[in-house]
C-alpha cells in the first residue's frame, strides 16, 4: 500500500505580508487544515487496514460457516473495547470490513494518492449504497463538488443519482446524436423539504418564490450541477408589453440560461405555452451569441401524461415539466415517483423513436 502524501511544506511555503495579525491567522488556519488532512488520512488507513486484517482472518479457514466472519468481529470488538474503550463496536468493525471489501484498491487510485480525499464520515455514508455504479458516482461527485457529509447524506436519501433520469435508452440516444444531453441537468422530481412550506398547498406562488430565494443555496444544490442565480421576476420588455419570469438561472456547464416558472397545482397547457413564449423571447432578446439555446422548466406540484404526450412539450428538448415535493418521501415513494416521471419524459422526448 502506497502512502498518501500530505504537503507538509505547505506551511513553510506561506508568503508573509506586512500585517502581523493576517499572517499569524493564515499560519494557524493552514496548520489546522494540514493537521486535519493528516488525521483524516491516518484514520482512513487505519480503518482500511483493520478491515483488511478481518477479511484475511476470515479466509484462513474456508470450512467455517458463513457466520464465521461475524463471530470474528464480535470477539474482536469485545477485546478492543476492553483495551481502547469506545469506537470499536461491532457496527464500526463491520464498516471497516465492508470498507476494505468495497474499496480494496483505494490507495492505488488517483483519488487515493491525492491529498484531496473524502473523510471517513463520507465513506461511511457511501458504504450504505448497494448499487456499485451509484456509489462510484456519488463518490466522484462528492470529491468534485466538495460536498459536505450532510450534503452527501441528503443527496443519497433523495436519490439524486436516480432522479437525473440516467437510463440506458437516454445514454444510447446521447451517443447517437447528442440530442438529450440536457436531461442530465434537469432533475425530476425535486425535493424541496428545506423550504418549510405546508404540503397542503395553502400558500401562494409568491410565497413559494420568496421561500426559494430565502433558501437559495439549498435550491441551487437541489437543481443540480453548474447552476448560478441570475434573477427573480426577471423583466423582459418587448415592443408591445412587459413580461416577468419567476426565476432565471445560468448553467455554466451546458452554457445556457434556464428559466423556471413556479406553479401550484397540476401543469396546464397554458403553462407550457407561456414557458415556450418565454424561451423564444429570451433567445431572441437576451441570449448572447456564444450561449446555447435557453431551457425552460415549468416547476409544478403535479405533471400530466396528456400534456407530456400531446402538447408542445412533445419532442421538444428545450421545454420541461418538473414536479416538486415539499417533503422528503420514503425511499419507496420516491422510487415510484421517479419511475412515473421517467415515463412522462419518455412520452415527451422519445415517443417519435418508437413510432
Amino acid at each position: 500500500m502506497e502512502d498518501i502524501k500530505i504537503n507538509e511544506d505547505e506551511l513553510l511555503d506561506l508568503k508573509m505580508s506586512d500585517d502581523l495579525l493576517v499572517d499569524v491567522c493564515r499560519v494557524i488556519d493552514v496548520a489546522q487544515e494540514v493537521a486535519y488532512r493528516a488525521v483524516n488520512v491516518a484514520l482512513i488507513k487505519r480503518n482500511w487496514l483493520i478491515g483488511y486484517r478481518i477479511a484475511t482472518e476470515e479466509l484462513k479457514d474456508k470450512t467455517r460457516s458463513e457466520n464465521y466472519g461475524l463471530s470474528i468481529i464480535k470477539n474482536l470488538s469485545k477485546e478492543l473495547s476492553k483495551k481502547y474503550g469506545n469506537g470499536f463496536s461491532k457496527t464500526n468493525l463491520y464498516n471497516y470490513y465492508m470498507f476494505y471489501k468495497l474499496y480494496e484498491n483505494i490507495f492505488h487510485t488517483v483519488c487515493g494518492k491525492s491529498s484531496i480525499i473524502l473523510s471517513w464520515s463520507h465513506y461511511r455514508c457511501l458504504l450504505l449504497i448497494t448499487d456499485d455504479d451509484a456509489r462510484l458516482w456519488y463518490e466522484k461527485e462528492a470529491i468534485k463538488e466538495t460536498w459536505s457529509v450532510r450534503t452527501l447524506q441528503r443527496n443519497i436519501s433523495s436519490q439524486y443519482y436516480y432522479r437525473i433520469l440516467k437510463t440506458s435508452t437516454i445514454k444510447e440516444k446521447q451517443e447517437l446524436d447528442g440530442k438529450y444531453n440536457n436531461l442530465e441537468f434537469i432533475k425530476n422530481p425535486l425535493t424541496l423539504e428545506f423550504l418549510g412550506l405546508a404540503n397542503n398547498l395553502s400558500f401562494t406562488e409568491a410565497d413559494l418564490e420568496s421561500s426559494i430565494i430565502s433558501n437559495l443555496q439549498s435550491f441551487l444544490m437541489e437543481l443540480g450541477k453548474g447552476y448560478s442565480f441570475v434573477g427573480r421576476q426577471y423583466h423582459i420588455h418587448t415592443e408591445k408589453s412587459d413580461y416577468y419570469i419567476d426565476l432565471v438561472f445560468y448553467n455554466y456547464i451546458i452554457k445556457c440560461f434556464v428559466l423556471v416558472d413556479l406553479k401550484i397545482g397540476k401543469i396546464t397547457h397554458q403553462d407550457v405555452g407561456q414557458m415556450d413564449m418565454y424561451v423564444r423571447m429570451f433567445d431572441k432578446l437576451k441570449k448572447l451569441n456564444d450561449d446555447n439555446s435557453t431551457i425552460g422548466i415549468v416547476l409544478c406540484t403535479d405533471t400530466d401524461e396528456d400534456i407530456a404526450k400531446y402538447s408542445i412539450l412533445n419532442d421538444n428538448n428545450k421545454l420541461f415539466a418538473s414536479k416538486y415535493k415539499l417533503y422528503l418521501p420514503t425511499e419507496e415513494e420516491l422510487r415510484r415517483e421517479i419511475e412515473l416521471q421517467k415515463e412522462l419524459f419518455y412520452l415527451q422526448q422519445l415517443e417519435k423513436d418508437y413510432e
